[in-house]
Parts: structure tokens; sequence; C-alpha cells
């Protein structure tokens, strides 16, 4: 029956004019990296009507065009393949392929700059470079664009790891699908779809939108960013109409930096991460939230609404989303301000959701600028997070976390979970903690390691209360576990 129903419409279809060929969407093109052991959506566009038939690895299926000429279709589970396949199609005009596909695991890899910072501009790139020769490793940098309305179609090439294509990869994309390709042997496919200095609604989906204090949040940001734009234009005109005067010998100053159009809401899901979905992914990586340190208070539901809404647009309820904690730095030279703290916070709140995942980088950041160079450690924290939970490998992903704080006269013990052998990297006291009495005039903390634990004193502090960790934007820190991951920030006070 299926035989037959196939044949007819293939039949039908050579009636049919020539400009009714199938077009695939963006993703699906010679080189690309298709998920493996999930079923595969796989569409299109075609003539209103057109037959379409798809064959891959023995799985086949076959549909017709609707009235606006879209088709989809999905495939029934494919193992793995690290060679290459090819997938058979046909429609009125004959039959095609698309070659030198593998099958493997396939990561979508969003956010602003960090993410977007290219291994050529990374810590040790000419060496990094010449070694990469990675032929399971693909990449594909979807082109920038916005959109007001959802738009079908994006711009950007399948190619494969070399040292000649390396340099312009995502560079945390890149060392973790390196360090998850060496434990797994399972070719990588990376979609690399991000924006530097963009803000996190801009990545929302409308739909979104229907979450009334979503769409509160997302609005309560966009009007903070407008309004610290206008408090800029006033002071820099001030500064420029005195240098105009002669009163200040320094060089011309800069206009402050503006925010764009990619800035909006919705625009980079609508341009960016529309015309992706749903194809069938193995999760989401993600660095971003330099853009809402200013606003930390609605970080959470905004973020919470990208991974809830990406995971509809996907059609993968479940879909592995892990993402980097801002990295230590000083806005502004600002190193004791908490705005990074806070937005910090609002990421491992984030870790409420299930099958969520946080790397943390506060440990390898760079005072001075707010794109650190070492994408390496970054790569491999997150690399962890998906050998362990998805790949089952049996090592710790997480650095000590704050479990419970336990007061004992002028002294405070904090436990921790992930604390496997609880140490400091230099062998010096743990650094970064501060403590406070019921007042909240928090103090340095000298800290020490007993049994496992961290106990905390202050002269200044008789009567401890509360407990905050690396509550800075550019804390000094030095405390990990076994595995060498960082503990996380945290804070016991509400104040």
């Amino acid at each position: 029956m299926r035989s037959f129903l196939i044949a007819t419409l293939l039949g039908a279809s050579l009636s049919l004019p020539v400009s009714a060929k199938v077009t695939f969407a963006p993703l699906f093109q010679n080189g690309a990296v298709l998920q493996r052991e999930t079923p595969l959506p796989i569409w299109g566009t075609a003539d209103p009507g057109e037959a379409v038939y798809i064959r891959l690895l023995g799985r086949e299926a076959s549909t017709l065009a609707d009235s606006d000429g879209r088709w989809v279709l999905t495939l029934l589970p494919v193992p793995a393949s690290a060679v290459p396949q090819t997938l058979d199609y046909r429609d009125s005009t004959g039959e095609h392929q698309l070659t030198n596909l593998l099958i493997g695991d396939v990561w979508i890899c969003g956010g602003q700059s960090n993410m977007e910072w290219t291994v050529q501009n990374s810590q040790d790139a000419a060496a990094e470079i010449a070694a990469a020769n990675h032929p399971l490793i693909r990449h594909i940098k979807i082109e920038k664009r916005i959109a007001r309305d959802p738009i079908s179609t994006a711009s950007g090439t399948w190619v494969t790891c070399t040292p000649e294509t390396v340099p312009h990869f995502t560079a945390v994309g890149y060392f973790f699908a390196r360090d998850v390709h060496a434990e797994t042997g399972i070719p990588i496919g990376l979609i690399n779809s991000n924006w530097g200095g963009t803000s996190a609604e801009a990545w929302l989906p409308p739909a979104a939108f229907d979450d009334v204090s979503l769409r509160l949040a997302a609005t309560s940001h966009q009007a903070s960013t407008l309004n610290r734009f206008v408090d800029r234009i006033a002071d820099y005109q001030k500064v420029l109409s005195d240098w105009e005067a002669g009163a200040q010998a320094d060089k011309k100053p800069r206009a402050p930096w503006a925010p764009g159009a990619e800035n909006h809401s919705l625009v980079l899901n609508n341009g960016m991460i529309a015309a992706l979905a749903p194809y069938a992914l193995r999760g989401a990586i993600w660095y971003q939230g330099e853009s809402n340190a200013d606003q930390p208070e609605t970080y959470r539901e905004i973020f919470s609404g990208i991974i809830n809404s990406w995971r509809q647009q996907f059609n993968q309820p479940d879909l592995p989303f892990y993402w980097v904690q801002l990295a230590n730095w000083a806005p502004g030279g600002d190193s004791d301000g908490t705005d990074w703290a806070f937005l910090r916070a609002a990421q491992t709140q984030t870790l409420a959701l299930p099958h969520t995942g946080q790397a943390l980088a506060i440990d390898i950041g760079d005072s001075v600028d707010i794109h650190p160079r070492n994408k390496q450690t970054v790569g491999h924290r997150l690399a962890r997070l998906a050998l362990h939970r998805i790949h089952g490998n049996n090592i710790v992903d997480t650095g000590p976390t704050f479990s419970a704080a336990t007061i004992d006269g002028t002294s405070i013990t904090i436990t921790f979970d992930h604390d496997t052998d609880l140490r400091t990297t230099d062998g010096s006291p743990p650094l970064g903690f501060e403590i406070a009495g019921a007042d909240g005039n928090f103090q340095p903390a000298t800290a020490r390691i007993i049994s496992g634990d961290i106990n905390l004193t202050s002269s200044a502090v008789p009567a401890p209360r509360f407990v905050r960790y690396a509550w800075r934007n550019d804390p000094r820190v030095n405390l990990v576990n076994g595995a060498n991951l960082p503990a996380v920030p945290f804070r016991t006070d509400q104040f």
C-alpha cells in the first residue's frame, strides 16, 4: 500500500511544471549534520500540490505540498553515522540528493558577543587553529538579521572543521564540541546563531508574549535600556560642550553606545531562530546576560521565557539547555559593584527549570575586558555538563554549591553540595567570603576549610547572621572542588 501511494504521488507529479522543484528549509543542505536517534522533521516549500518523497538510511516518507506550498515530513530515527550519508528526494523535476551528511549531535549556540567570539580571537589562537583537524565537527554561522515578524529564510553554509575554517567558528561552541567529540566519537554539528551586544528579550519568539508577566519583564528592560541611553546622551552633550569651549584639553569625547534595532524584543528570534525550527537538536548552549545586567530583577523571567519558548519552537519539551554564568569583570572599573552578582544569581535561579545546567566563569574572566580570551575552559565546563548528563560519563559537572549555613556563636559554617575534595587553587585560605550581623553590614571574613566545610569568622562581626560569597562584579576567588570547578556565588541575606 505504501509503495503504491508513493508511486501514485510521483506519477501525478510528472505533469507539474519544472518550477515545482522542492526547496528545503535553510539548515538542510550538503554537508549538514542531522540529529541521531530521534524523529527527524524535514520541511521546505514547493508548488502547491507538489509531491515530495525523501529517503535516508532506509527511512522513507512522502507528502504533498499544501495550498501555501509548504510541506513537512518526519523520518523515523536514524543511528549515528561518521560515514557521510545521502538523503535522496524526488519531485516533478526528477531525482535529487543532499550529500555528505553526518548523523550525530546538533547543538545551537546562542547569546551575545562572548558566544559569537571566534577561535581566531581566543587564547592561544595560532596553536588551536593549527591543531583543528576535526572532520566530524561541522559549523554553520547564521547571518545576522532582524525581522518584525517570523521569517522562514536564513543564510549560512555548513563547513567542516579544518585549520582553514575554524578561525571563524564560535570559540565556546568549538571547544565544547571538541571535548564532547573526543570523548564520544559522535559527529557534532554547531548552529551558530547569536549577535554581540544583544538583550535577552530580542531572542524571544512572539508566542512568548502571550505570557503577560514575561511581556512586562521584557518591556521593563527595554524602557530601562532607553532611559540609560537618554541619560548618557545628556552627560555626553555636557562633556562635549565643555570640550568645545576649551575647558578640557583631553581628546574629543566619544558619543555613547546607542542600542540598535537588534535589541528590540522578538526581532532576533524572528530573524535568526524561527527559520531554524523545528530542526532536531541535541541541545542548546548559551552565553548572554551582559546586556541585561542593568536590570537583573527581570532577567530570570526573560531567560526562563527563552528556554521554555525555544523548547516549544523546536518541539522538544525536554531540550537540554546549558549556559555560561557571567565571568568576573569590573564594569567601568567598579570591581566592588554588585550588578553582575545579581545577574549571576538570576542565572543560578533559572536552574529550577528541568534539564538545565550552568558552567561558571567567575574565576577566568578579565577585569578590564568584557571578552575574556580563555574560551577553552568555558567550552570544557559546558562539555562536562553534556558528557555527564547526556552521555552518562561518571564525572563531576558542577562546582561546590551552597547547601546550608549553621550559626555557632561568633562563626558561621557553610556546607556545600558537589564539594568532593574541597580546596583552593593556590593553597591559601578561601577568598571571597563576607559575613554580616543583623544590621546587614557585610565585612570580609576569614575562611577556613574544616572537614569539607567552610568556617567563617570576622572580628568586625561578633554575631554573624548572613553570608555572601563572590558577591561582587569582579571578585577574587580560589575555592574549587576536586574537578577544579569553582564554587557557585551565593548569598543568604535578603537585604
